[in-house]
């Protein structure tokens, strides 16, 4: 008679999972793929994160150009994009233009893209905004603008004007090189005037234009960690650029 008592069983075994050795084994398999993820989306590989939003860069590692392009977003001298739309009742016309015209901001040579706005016809804003686009990794970077709003032909505010390396501000993230789903950048960093955010929510949407249909755009939702309460959502096109912002959308495009 054997009176060898058999090992207790673990609550795995109880559970019916016999092979505890395989089963640790893809427990740990899986805890390291969520760790990878987790460091992807968080640090996107282009500086540091705060509460899930990356919000430094350390330029000092990057190539700058005043000139270039990614997928989603050009640099370029003479591109130009039109959007238009009804907002508010009022009829919109947004110019969007890459001049041919640098400034130095913070140090770096930035590009100078110039962005007006109609509402019936009138200008209401003017905004100079500079950025440089990094060689290695395509990713662009927003140094900041000069933004100047009109009644009657007459500037009646600069509010919304910064640039990094005054008062507190830095550079942002304007457009990632390699966009990944589920990536949250600042996009402007100047405390107390301007802190635009940046989530990458899909990239396989099709958006209708009067200046034609595309394919496999980059849906953006922009949100302020000053204006909690207001998002916007924007689509970029490959090889366009933004082809519509809200209810704006694109007329024109292409090199003037």
């Amino acid at each position: 008679m054997n009176d060898e008592k058999k090992p207790e069983e673990s609550w795995l075994e109880k559970l019916g999972f016999k092979n505890i050795s395989l089963i640790l084994f893809i427990l740990l398999v899986i805890a390291l793929l969520v760790i990878a993820v987790d460091e992807v989306f968080d640090d996107d590989d282009e500086g540091g994160s705060s509460a899930g939003w990356t919000d430094s860069f350390d330029l000092a590692d990057y190539d700058l150009s005043t000139t270039g392009e990614n997928e989603f977003f050009i640099l370029k001298p003479g591109y130009q994009i039109v959007l238009e739309g009804e907002d508010d009742g009022e009829n919109v016309k947004v110019i969007i233009t890459v001049l041919n015209e640098t400034k130095v901001v913070d140090g770096v040579e930035t590009g100078v893209v110039e962005e007006r706005e109609f509402e019936n016809d009138e200008l209401v804003e003017v905004s100079l905004n500079y950025f440089a686009i990094c060689n290695r990794t395509k990713s662009v970077f927003y140094f900041g603008e000069d933004s100047k709003e009109y009644e009657d032909g007459k500037v009646v505010s600069t509010e919304g004007s910064w640039l990094a390396g005054e008062n507190g501000a830095k550079a942002g993230l304007i457009m990632p090189g390699m966009p990944l789903v589920g990536s949250r950048y600042y996009q402007e960093i100047a405390p107390g005037v301007a802190m635009d955010r940046g989530e990458i929510i899909s990239m396989k949407n099709t958006v209708k234009t009067p200046a034609g249909t595309f394919q496999n755009c980059l849906k953006v939702v922009d949100s302020s960690a000053i204006e909690k309460d207001e998002a916007d959502v924007k689509f970029f096109a490959p090889g366009i650029g933004i082809v519509q912002d809200e209810e704006l959308k694109l007329t024109s495009y292409g090199y003037v």
